[in-house]
């Protein structure tokens, strides 16, 4: 089995792999000297790392976000008719919030659609395998048929 992909997140791929897996419960010391070498920042790297090797989710999150913000537009369009028409405006306000509002939330949508796309492209280039076979039964047979194929006449 093969992952061929550069970034590698091995306690992701470890965990995808299916094997039964146990936690290990134990009260961790205080540091008996020096300081960590891993700083905060290094380590939030490596937990997005973790995120964006085995999810897309971000990615539809800034789709959600950007639907979320449509619906809150219209809402605020409505709104802001109501006011408009009641005269308590300042010229051009209303425009500009209902603009400002409607294209941004159109802008993450499709910016969050895009991604969509880039996520299932992601997905293709890292080559994971599909499925991973545990167990086969009745195999070397099939096998034996499978390298006999090229004997089959052709005319067949």
């Amino acid at each position: 089995m093969a992952f061929p992909e550069r970034n590698l997140f091995v306690r992701g791929m470890v965990k995808s792999l299916g094997f039964k897996q146990a936690y290990v419960y134990y009260d961790r010391a205080a540091r008996f000297a020096g300081e960590s070498k891993y700083p905060l920042r290094r380590m939030l790297s490596f937990a997005w790392d973790g995120v964006t090797s085995f999810s897309v989710r971000p990615l539809r999150l800034i789709m959600n976000l950007g639907l979320l913000f449509i619906l809150f537009s219209i809402a605020v369009i409505v709104w802001a008719l109501v006011i408009y028409t009641e005269g308590r405006t300042i010229p051009g306000w209303t425009s500009l919030l209902v603009s400002v509002w409607f294209v941004g939330g159109a802008i993450l949508t499709a910016l969050g659609i895009i991604g969509e796309y880039i996520g299932k492209i992601y997905k293709e280039v890292k080559r994971r395998p599909r499925f991973i076979v545990d167990d086969t039964v009745g195999m070397k047979a099939h096998l034996h048929d499978m390298d006999n194929l090229s004997e089959l006449p052709a005319d067949k």
